[in-house]
């Protein structure tokens, strides 16, 4: 891998998600190659990577097969051609793409793992300041843990009524 990334061969990483094919299971990572990152066809890409982590996409069409969309394929193809140049304005996001410098694969010893590199999106929060949301679920959990204790005196209860003593 060192070599090809070294050489500034590789133009694009996509994840793809598990169950796209038949015969197997396990995710897919597709690898772009380029010779000629300058040519007068698109924008000058040498020197850098493109990512992609579509890993998340797919909707499963029956219990072993998952297929993308039109939609998802669009968007996948859309980032990649924006990246290159080929119209559309290019830019990274948080959990899906992010456009790597052979410097930041050198920091991540030449691993091509798109999601190394593409981060992770942030979760929604409500909202909802972090103190409060806390002290909601403290006393949310509070009222469920006395729940479980009349539920333990209920089960020794209806045991012992039984014959069974605990």
């Amino acid at each position: 891998t060192k070599n090809i990334v070294e050489a500034d061969l590789v133009d694009c990483m996509i994840a793809l998600p598990s169950q796209l094919f038949y015969n197997t299971m396990i995710p897919v990572c597709l690898w772009f190659v380029s010779r000629d990152k300058t040519n007068n066809k698109f924008r000058d890409r040498s020197g850098e990577l493109m990512f992609i982590d579509a890993r998340k996409m797919g909707e499963m069409i029956d219990r072993r097969h998952r297929e993308l969309t039109d939609d998802e394929i669009k968007k996948i193809s859309g980032t990649y051609h924006a990246w290159r140049g080929e119209g559309g304005k290019y830019e990274d996001v948080l959990g899906f793409c992010k456009s790597a410098t052979l410097e930041e694969v050198r920091k991540h010893d030449h691993i091509l793992t798109p999601g190394r590199y593409v981060g992770f999106p942030e979760e929604e929060d409500e909202g909802i300041p972090f103190e409060e949301k806390m002290k909601e679920l403290t006393a949310q959990l509070k009222v469920q843990m006395e729940e479980g204790k009349k539920l333990d005196v209920e089960i020794k209860k209806n045991l012992a009524g039984i014959g069974y003593e605990i």
